[in-house]
Order: structure tokens, then sequence, then C-alpha cells
């Protein structure tokens, strides 16, 4: 049940940067003891900041708030499954367990096939669960895309 009730505010991120003209994703970090270090979504258009991924901003947010880049015991909930950078950051903010919504078959690292979660070459490995809220999460992306072809038509 935090699953969702978690995913939901990542929506509430997305939603942000859907009214900002972003892609709309969502982040969320999450502590072991269940508090709230960051909500973030996406500023790459508004930044003109190729690394102004949810994820990336939700990160470092929560490593400012805890005072360190370790963020062990942490969860990150994310909208979309993560690209390469974003899963990479991950695993090297030592983050616990990612959990996301809607799968990238184009972009989505795991998709993709890199598994930089669970490659034993790597010094952190963490766990993944994908398709919480899944539905609500495509809709949202699918209405974004959907508006912005049709203004280039």
């Amino acid at each position: 049940m935090d699953d969702i009730w978690f995913m939901k505010l990542a929506l509430e991120q997305a939603e942000l940067a859907y009214q900002a003209n972003e892609v709309p994703v969502g982040a969320v970090v999450v502590s072991s003891d269940g508090k709230i270090l960051s909500s973030r979504c996406n500023t790459k258009e508004q930044d003109f900041d190729p690394c102004g991924h949810a994820e990336i901003l939700a990160l470092r947010e929560a490593a400012q708030r805890e005072k360190a880049w370790r963020l062990t015991g942490c969860k990150m909930y994310v909208t979309l499954e993560p690209c390469m950078m974003c899963l990479a950051a991950m695993g090297h903010a030592r983050i616990d367990e990612l959990i996301f919504g809607a799968y990238d078959p184009k972009g989505g690292a795991l998709s993709l096939g890199y598994s930089f979660h669970t490659d034993t070459r790597v010094n952190h490995r963490f766990s993944v669960k994908g398709g919480i809220l899944e539905f609500d999460c495509s809709k949202i992306l699918s209405q974004f895309f959907r508006e912005q072809r049709s203004l280039y038509r």
C-alpha cells in the first residue's frame, strides 16, 4: 500500500512537469523510516540542463537534506522507468530499492538490457519493482506526447 501512496506523490510531481511543458516524470526519495526526503520533477527544458531528470534532482535534494551522498536504506519512486544515467546514479547514491510506474521500451535502462542494479562487477546492488500504477503513469506521458506531436503537424 505504501508503494501506491508514494507513487501517487511522484505522479503529483509529474503533473507539475506537465503543467510546465516538461516531459511529465516525477520522482520521490523516501527514507527507511518512511520520511519523504525529496520530491522533484523534470526540469530539462526550463533549466536547459540535459541532467535535469526528476531522479537526478531528487537524489541531489535528498543527499543535501541528509548531508550525505549515501542514501542507504532509501527507496526511489519514479513514474517512468529510468534511463541509463539515472539508474547508474541510483547505484552511486546507494539506494536500497527503485519502484517505478511505466515501462520505457525505447529509453528505459532495464528495458534496453542495462542491469546496473544487479551487476556483480559494481560495488552496489539494489532491488527494482516496476509497473506500480503503470496505467496512470503511462497515461500522463501519452497525453503529453500526443499534444506535442499535434503542435508539429
